[in-house]
Formats: structure tokens, sequence, C-alpha cells
């Protein structure tokens, strides 16, 4: 039976799953077919919506081809869990703790991570996705949800992230932040999160709790 006085929210994209060079390497693509002359605009746009970075950096007129693109992209991509990452899956669920995915992505590519991953879904009593908010990281209103949807105090909460919006909207919710140094160095986050770890091998309950 889950304990509802903590709930564990997870980024999923450089937390769980080893894919944001992948997605730099198709961002940094479509910067060159669909020029938008922002400096470091891989680096800027993570934790962005699609919407957002769509509405933000591309004319109207090449949206859909983007969309295109991106969803053929993300059907053929390989969702691969970082070392560490299932292991302290399996702690936290066996600790009976509720935990709920809080990722910018869409449904689409979603559904194409559960075909890979069957037993996915097994993990987490929620799944916030990019089309259930309205204002997208850095705002904390995904977090907000997904602690809502796990029926538990945000404040009593522990969010797992990687980019720097993603640990912003981390902050501004009052949950207990953990950066992953996956993206980001992990001098870039020390000063925005409460704990900064490299990855989940040898983490432990008792060091989450030590907050």
């Amino acid at each position: 039976m889950a304990n509802r006085k903590t709930g564990i929210l997870f980024d999923l994209d450089g937390v769980l799953l080893d894919t944001e060079g992948i997605y730099s390497e198709f961002w940094a693509a479509i910067d060159k077919q669909f020029p938008t002359h922002v400096a470091h605009f891989t680096d800027v746009i993570k934790g962005s919506n699609l919407a957002t970075i769509l509405n933000t950096y591309f004319d109207p007129s090449h949206h859909d081809d983007i969309k295109a693109m991106l969803s053929q992209f993300q059907s053929n991509m390989q969702y691969r869990f970082f070392p560490g990452a299932v292991a302290w899956l399996d702690k936290l669920r066996d600790a009976g703790l509720p935990m709920a995915v809080v990722t910018s992505s869409d449904e689409h590519k979603m559904e194409a991570v559960y075909a890979q991953h069957p037993g996915f879904n097994d993990y987490f009593e929620a799944v916030v996705v990019g089309e259930m908010v309205t204002k997208p990281k850095p705002s904390p209103e995904c977090f907000l949800l997904g602690a809502r949807l796990l029926g538990v105090d945000i404040a009593n909460c522990y969010i797992f992230e990687d980019s720097i919006n993603g640990i912003e909207a981390a902050h501004a919710s009052g949950a207990k932040v953990i950066g992953l140094s996956t993206t980001n160095p992990k001098e870039l986050l020390q000063d925005k999160a409460n704990l900064v770890i490299d990855n989940f091998e040898g983490f432990t309950i008792e060091k989450m709790r030590a907050l």
C-alpha cells in the first residue's frame, strides 16, 4: 500500500531515460534546416515542451513539417534507461512510495516509450504530459499537477530533474529538488537544487529523506 505522506516526481528525458543527447542531435538538424539564429539553441530549449519551442523559435509555416519529423524520429528512437534507474524505481516501489512522471513530452512519444518498456507504467500512478498543462516549465504547474494526482502535498514531494527549466520549475513548486548532472555540469546545478547527483547508482532512500 502506498505511503501518501511522501511523493516522488520524475522528469523523464535526462533523468530516467538517456535521450537528451539524441534530442540535441535532432534539434540541431532542425535548426540547420529552419535556422533560428539562436546561440546554443539545443541547450536553450531543454525542458521546454514542443508547443513552446515551435511558437517561440519557428515560423508557423514550418510547424507541421517539424511535428511530422519529430513524430517519425520519436517512433524510431531507442529509449534506454540510465544505469541504476530501474533499480532505483524498484527501491521506491518496494518502499511503497507513490511515483509520477512529469514530462514536457507529448502522449504520442509516451506511447513509443510504453511500447519499448511494457512494464514502465507499473511503476507510476500518474503520468503528466505536455498537453495536460497550460504553462510549461519553468512554471511549476506540471509538478503541482503531478503531486495532486498522487494525492500528496507538494511540500512532501521529491522531484528529480536535469534541465535548468525543470529545476527552476521544481524549486518554484515548493518540493525538494534533486538535480542530475546528466545534461548540465554539476557546478551549474548546485545552487539551484537541494542536492545534485551524477546518477542513481548508489543513491538511497535514506540519502533522499535526509534533505
